[in-house]
């Protein structure tokens, strides 16, 4: 059995804000408080545990695979809030939409700085 992701750490300044950012965008509900973590569960048994970092926060990329209805409904919610936004990973074309691999993909930038990327084809590597 091929090992899966279960959960992972992402340090933020303020653990709750971050995951409730995140969380109002994929339409999930409000984190929950385990141990000094904010734990926001996602589809796959995945959780993503915010955790306040005293130093310095290192910008980490999380990218999230969703349905062309998923993906509206973020990108509504995104222009709701008036967020910037990148078709490219490095803030490259502002405001723009990628449509890599017959899909389409956003970048945006979370409280602390973490890439959020919203894809829904997946990547294809030869």
């Amino acid at each position: 059995m091929p090992a899966r992701l279960d959960h992972t750490i992402v340090h933020s300044r303020d653990r709750f804000a971050s995951a409730r950012f995140l969380a109002g965008l994929i339409g999930e509900p409000e984190p929950k408080a385990f141990g000094p973590f904010a734990s926001l569960p996602l589809d796959g048994g995945v959780t993503l545990d915010y955790l306040d970092s005293p130093s310095e926060i290192v910008s980490q990329h999380l990218a999230f695979l969703v349905s062309e209805d998923e993906f509206d409904e973020i990108f509504a919610r995104m222009a709701e809030r008036e967020l910037p936004y990148w078709g490219g990973p490095m803030h490259q074309k502002p405001q723009q939409v990628n449509h890599l691999f017959g899909g389409r993909g956003v970048y945006l930038d979370d409280p602390d700085g973490h890439s959020i990327e919203f894809i829904t084809r997946t990547y294809v590597i030869d």
